[in-house]
């Protein structure tokens, strides 16, 4: 194969950025050959550009057009969608999250287990940024020695109620399966685990629509332990303006602090568990060296995943995100909202059918009018520098 036909199934604001992106010839030996979407009129334009349209996303998978799909509906279809792609033999890429909650993102692994010549990749484009690629090596290197404490601040998701208006599936469980943790924060949660490994128990406070008429969380806490002793807490909401976005780890060498595109190592000159072992003061703390790491920002983070993605499916390379992993983050959000709903503490791995069970009980008790209106148009892809 010297090129990849490419379909996208679902052309809201995601989709339709993928098509840009591809239509733009931004990732190479592949062609843009299908896109669907169940709202017709969004169709249109790619028909004008000789590209084959369905109303209808298996209809695409099972047209012979393409041999690859990026599938970026809704999140409860993924597991669906996802599943059909692969049966009828195609490569599959799953925008975040790869399901709506853990029990669909295992049935989804299954069946990609029984399709391992294909290529199988998620969207988490925040792995392809210099920044966190910086954090995990001096991880790995030990030049924090123990991670002991993590704290994320994540409040600049700030979103309107014209946001939530825009589509009947947002924001509800029924739709979309939770809110700002499934949502917006797929991404932190998948670079969490990415850099440090899935937590041993989660204790979270949410409240659901404390700043918009929703039914699903928008303000979230969350207490984190590790099998290490570390700790961990994540704050999140879409309803705090101007809101924040600090990343901070401490470890006996130091911390890391990442704050308004900026990556600062707090260096100590030995290790603070050797510094208080071994000195005879009480109040002084080890020297500290202030390092500022060079970072950059990735201006097209979704081609470059692509184009990974189109490079495991010619020549084999390893994928920067395979789609296994997906179940990682999913299986945090599930974790941090149940421990908010059933007000108890968590221990992971997550007992995905009991979590599945509670999901579909908010479904069936949901009374929540969802209001839905048109809204302008705009450019969302500020949002992807995080």
């Amino acid at each position: 194969m010297n090129s990849v036909r490419l379909g996208i199934i679902g052309m809201g604001n995601i989709g339709s950025h993928h098509a840009t992106y591809l239509l733009d010839g931004k990732v190479k030996r592949v062609e843009l050959k299908a896109v669907s979407d169940a709202f017709v009129d969004k169709l249109a334009r790619y028909k004008q550009r000789g590209l084959r349209v369905f109303a209808d996303g298996e209809e695409l998978i099972r047209s012979g057009e393409v041999d690859a799909v990026i599938i970026s509906t809704p999140h409860y279809q993924h597991t669906s969608l996802g599943i059909a792609a692969l049966k009828a033999g195609l490569h599959v890429m799953v925008e975040k999250p790869i399901s709506a909650h853990k029990a669909d993102a295992e049935r989804l692994i299954e069946i990609r287990k029984q399709h391992p010549k294909q290529v199988f990749a998620a969207m988490f484009q925040m792995r392809t940024e210099s920044r966190y690629a910086k954090i995990k090596k001096l991880i790995a290197d030990g030049e924090l020695g123990q991670v002991v404490r993590l704290t994320w601040i994540m409040t600049d998701w700030f979103r309107s109620e014209a946001y939530y208006a825009s589509g009947g599936w947002r924001a509800t469980w029924k739709g979309e399966g939770g809110g700002v943790l499934i949502n917006q924060c797929l991404h932190q949660l998948d670079m969490l685990q990415w850099l440090l490994g899935m937590p041993s128990r989660v204790r979270a406070f949410t409240q659901l629509g404390r700043f918009h008429d929703i039914e699903v969380e928008d303000n979230v806490t969350a207490y984190m332990e590790f099998r290490n002793g570390g700790t961990g807490t994540f704050i999140s909401t879409t309803g705090e303006a101007p809101g924040t976005n600090r990343f901070e780890l401490a470890g006996e060498m130091g911390k890391l602090l990442l704050e308004d595109d900026k990556l600062v190592f707090f260096r100590n000159e030995v290790s603070m568990f050797q510094h208080s072992k071994t000195s005879k003061l009480g109040f002084q703390k080890p020297d500290v060296w202030k390092i500022e790491i060079p970072i950059s920002s990735e201006p097209a983070q979704h081609a470059v995943l692509t184009q990974n993605f189109i490079d495991a499916i010619i020549d084999g390379v390893p994928l920067i995100a395979p789609g296994e992993e997906g179940i990682h983050s999913i299986e945090l959000a599930n974790a941090i909202l149940y421990s908010g709903l059933i007000e108890k503490t968590i221990e992971l791995p997550l007992d995905s059918a009991a979590y599945e069970k509670k999901l579909n009980e908010l479904i069936a008790a949901s009374r929540h009018e969802k209001k839905v209106a048109q809204v302008s148009n705009e450019d969302f892809t500020s949002s992807f520098k995080r």
